[in-house]
């Protein structure tokens, strides 16, 4: 269904029609992608060391388990490549769907695949294949789910409407962590192995929600004026890399620290022996389901008081955290180990996930949007992805102090980047949205 009969002045006062519908589609689509991408990182951190990386050291499991934890990531800027390619040029729809088809069929087979005890070698090159799999699927994802929603929405809520899709990393999270939490009570492989089995249903759910959105409306504009460009990807590295570059560093921020809470943290309390397994799943669990309602709220915030703003916020609080963090979770109390899960991705992540959407969006231009946003959000998704690796390395080398410098520098590449990127929703341009608006 085409969007495009509105003029803009009805467009960006009310957006589409299908604005809701687009969002929900898109944020189904999202908690899928993220439970099953993020679903590997628990379980790299809590069974695959055995399963896949047998050994004497544990500790060396866990390290080879995030090592194929990071190797998804290093695939997810080869699946923003081609997601934004296909994505600026063939329309929004396409992209969303089949990147959610392939990404659900490569975590049920997770779920199936023969430990290291039954095929030897072939297990952890078959596990290796299938993250290779969900890192190329993934990659495509986030531009397409992103984008769909911030075209269709009004113009002054976008920083609201593009913030809904970024709910499904925390609720996508919550749900991963709440199956692992409820599956742990089997005393067999079915502990790690049916979280992955059950995301069949959620994959059957959201593409029957994104089969059933419209194309996006400005795309839709832009193909009908001929405005497409031949080849957006090398269109937007040649007119706009310094802003890729940009992107890169604003992200690192959100998912280096991120990725240090998540997925390192879960294995180094458990290490350790600081608290039980259970406390840090609970602490994941309730700040993730809190998310779903403050990554909103932040791209709200981001509407009223500017993209920059807000970011530069969350940037300047990751920089603050990064010891507080690890000295109360040295202290071995449940409630400050759940606190430093609240404030790590409650208050700190969601800031800065809420306010990405739209922010990285208004970067680019319609017709390289996927492609440039897709960029610079995937690549520094390749570096994160082995943040877990390197901060049990780090750990192992000078101890939680190292982990703790990880997090603020991921900090202060963030401060760098904001510092360094135009506002793109101050005064200037809510007042043009509200003169546009006043011509209907």
């Amino acid at each position: 269904m085409s969007t495009i009969t509105q003029p803009a002045s009805i467009q960006a006062a009310h957006g589409s029609p299908d604005k809701l519908k687009t969002a929900i589609g898109s944020a189904v689509g999202t908690t899928v992608e993220n439970y099953d991408f993020l679903a590997y990182g628990t379980a790299a951190a809590l069974y695959f060391g055995p399963a896949f990386f047998p050994g004497e050291d544990p500790v060396v499991g866990v390290l080879l388990g995030f090592l194929t934890f990071g190797i998804g990531f290093a695939m997810r800027p080869l699946g923003g490549i081609i997601g934004g390619y296909l994505g600026d040029k063939y329309g929004r729809k396409p992209v969303l769907v089949g990147a959610l088809f392939v990404m659900g069929i490569a975590t049920v087979l997770i779920g199936l695949l023969p430990t290291y005890a039954q095929v030897g070698l072939l297990a952890p090159i078959l596990l290796t294949l299938i993250r290779v799999i969900q890192g190329l699927a993934f990659g495509a994802e986030w531009g397409g789910a992103i984008l769909m929603t911030f075209e269709h929405a009004p113009w002054r809520k976008r920083g609201r409407y593009a913030a809904i899709p970024q709910v499904g990393v925390p609720l996508g999270v919550f749900l991963a962590n709440v199956a692992f939490l409820l599956a742990g009570g089997f005393n067999s492989e079915l502990a790690w192995r049916l979280p992955f089995m059950l995301s069949a249903v959620l994959i059957v759910a959201g593409l029957i929600i994104r089969l059933k959105v419209s194309e996006s409306p400005e795309f839709e504009e832009s193909k009908a004026r001929g405005e497409l460009v031949k080849n957006p990807i090398l269109t937007v590295i040649r007119n706009d890399w310094r802003t890729v570059l940009r992107v890169i560093a604003l992200r690192l921020a959100e998912t280096g620290g991120f990725y240090v809470i998540v997925t390192y943290l879960i294995s180094y309390v458990t290490t350790n022996e600081i608290a039980p397994r259970e406390t840090a799943l609970t602490g994941l669990i309730i700040a993730t389901a809190l998310g779903c309602f403050t990554t909103v709220i932040f791209g709200a915030l981001s509407d009223r008081f500017g993209r920059k703003t807000v970011y530069l916020i969350g940037c300047l609080a990751t920089i603050a955290f990064g010891f507080p963090l690890f000295l109360l979770v040295n202290t071995a109390m449940p409630f400050l180990i759940v606190t430093v899960y609240v404030i790590g991705l409650t208050i700190i992540h969601d800031m800065l996930a809420g306010t990405q959407g739209a922010y990285f969006s208004e970067l680019f231009d319609t017709n390289t949007r996927t492609s440039g946003a897709s960029l610079g959000y995937q690549f520094s998704a390749a570096i994160s992805g082995f943040i877990p690796f390197i901060a049990t390395a780090a750990a192992l080398a000078v101890g939680w102090g190292g982990v703790a410098w990880i997090y603020v520098t991921v900090g202060v590449i963030g401060l760098v980047g904001v510092l360094l990127t135009r506002e793109t929703w101050g005064a200037k341009e809510r007042a043009e949205v509200d003169r546009i608006i006043a011509g209907a």
